[in-house]
This record gives C-alpha cells, structure tokens and sequence, in this order.
C-alpha cells in the first residue's frame, strides 16, 4: 500500500475545486473554494440541448478543467496535465506521482464510482488521488475519503461521451513566485464580466438565463418523466456540486472576500450585493422547478420564468459594474 504522507482534506462542495484545491494544499498553500473558483474565471451561465438529455443541461460555470488551467494560468503555478489512450500509462501517470508522496487528480465518469448512491454518467468529474494498493485507489471526491476498486476507477477514466477526456490526469507545483492577488483579483472578475455580458451565443451568459426564462415553462411538456426529470434539474442546481444557487453562491463569497484585497472599492460592493439578490433567486428558481415536478402544476414553471427573467437583469447589471473594474 502506497498512502501520501501528511495528506489533507479539502471540504469542498465543487469536484474539481475540491480536487485541485487538495493539490494546492499538499503543495504548501490553502485558498478558499470561492477564491480558487473565481481566480479560475469558472463562473457564467450555459443553457443547452441535447437530444440524448430528457430536460436542457443548466450550467453555471466553464467547462471542465478549464477552472484548474486558468487558476494555474493566474497564478504562475506550474501545472503538469496528461491525457492517454493508454491504460498503462493512465495507471503510471497516477503511481509515479504518489510513489513519490504527490497526490494526482484526475477527470473521469462518476457512474463507474461505488460511493455515488445514484447511478448515471458524468464525464466531467474530478476526484483526487491521495493512494493505492493491489485492489483499490484512496481517494478524495467533494470533501470525503473514498476508495474504489482499481476496476472501476480504470472503467471511470476511460468512459466515452459529453465531457469526457483521455484519462487526464494533472499535478501541480509552487516554483514560481505568486503574483499579489489585489492585482490578479481585477483581471479575473473583468474577464469573467466581459463573457457573460458578450456571450458567443445566446445560450450563454444573461442572454441563456433570459432563454431558459422563455423556454422552462415548457418543460412539463419537453420531459419524458415531468416529475423525475423536474425534481432531478431542481436537485443538479441545487446540490450536484454547485454550492448551491447554480454556483451564484461561490460567486457571491468571492466578491466579499474580494474586498479583503480590494477595500472600498464599489463596483465590487455593488456587484456583491446584486449577487446576494441573485443568489437567493436561483434558489427560489430550483424550488419551483421542483414544486412543478411534484404537482405537475405549469403556475410554477411560470413563476420560476418571471424570477428567471429578473435574475438575468440583475447579473447583467452586476458584470456591467465589474466590466468596469
């Protein structure tokens, strides 16, 4: 058995802040999960149809592994990512790096995990790697320890479908110099600001929450199963590792402990406050696509369309504050 020593959990609620913060941790510095994710510009907004999908997949940040190359990118931190079609070199791109006591994160299908209660596939996980022996890997997924049989993390890692990667796999390391975060702090939020204000399609950005306040009270007739399908999308924003709110809650923390860097500075207090506003109504949003889903009742759906609709305008009014910055 191969266990790093002096390893420590990140009590995270996003995978793969969890998982990258973990590596950071191990590495000799801790950052805050909404610092880490708004230092990786992660945050937006994606409504998105797929004929393979029983409702519209609602995003509330950048796509996979995006988060970890641009927080990397932010802070001169040194990042050694992988990807194979090789399952030996998969397997080697993890016990090289623990046999010399470096945890490794990786990218892979939930589906194939033991400890999700629930089986369905998500190609865009990421979990962190802290050891193995001949049967299982230890790992660390959202806050918890876990192991899995070296099987099914293999079958994880090479899963086929949306999201997915070649096994990726990354460390990281502190051999550089970290830039002050009151100058790197400005430049994230006003990229983040600039391509939710001028999203590349409508689907994104304020222009996709307006879609989904046009689209959603629709849902009742587009599911297959309205009640599990309803009640499954209220639970994703909620709870599938969102933070809560569709991630307008690691957003809205990020702005406050901002201004530990930045005091005084108003755009940022505005915009805090619009995104507590905000927040609170993704909550209210998810409530009432769970409510319609139990009652089958459209006056729900209906409701959830008018805050959808305030909503957008709300965060548009927050990134135009920060584009400013």
């Amino acid at each position: 058995m191969m266990i790093i020593k002096n390893f420590e959990l990140i009590n995270g609620d996003h995978c793969e802040s969890t998982a990258t913060g973990c590596l950071l941790k191990h590495a000799g510095t801790e950052m805050s999960e909404p610092m880490l994710i708004g230092l990786g510009q992660s945050f937006g907004f994606i409504y998105w149809k797929m004929s393979i999908m029983n409702l519209p997949f609602l995003g509330g940040r950048s796509k996979p592994f995006e988060l970890t190359h641009t927080f990397c990118d932010n802070l001169n931190i040194t990042l050694d990512a992988r990807e194979t079609g090789s399952k030996k070199k998969a397997w080697a791109n993890i016990t090289d790096f623990i046999d010399q006591n470096i945890p490794v994160a990786l990218q892979l299908d939930c589906y194939h995990l033991e400890h999700f209660n629930r089986a369905f596939h998500f190609a865009g996980h990421f979990v962190c790697v802290y050891g193995y022996d001949d049967t299982h890997a230890y790992l660390v997924d959202t806050g918890a320890f876990y192991k899995t049989a070296l099987e099914n993390l293999e079958n994880a890692r090479f899963e086929k479908g949306p999201m997915s990667a070649k096994a990726r796999s990354w460390t990281l390391q502190l051999d550089q110099k970290q830039p002050a975060l009151q100058d790197i702090i400005p430049r994230a939020i006003k990229a983040v600001a600039m391509e939710f204000l001028n999203p590349p399609i409508k689907n994104f950005g304020y222009k996709g929450i307006h879609k989904l306040s046009s689209e959603v009270v629709k849902w009742i007739d587009m599911a297959p199963n309205p009640e599990e399908d309803l009640i499954a999308s209220a639970d994703i924003m909620e709870n599938g590792g969102t933070g809560g709110a569709l991630f307008r809650n690691f957003y809205r923390d990020f702005l406050k402990e901002s201004l530990e860097y930045l005091p005084g500075n108003q755009q940022i207090e505005k915009a805090f406050e619009l995104y507590k506003l905000a927040a609170s109504n993704w909550v209210q949003i998810a409530a009432l696509i769970h409510k319609a889903g139990l009652t089958g009742e459209r006056i729900h759906l209906e409701k959830a369309s008018t805050i959808c609709s305030e909503t957008a305008e709300i965060e548009k009014n927050a990134m135009e504050m920060l584009s400013s910055l």
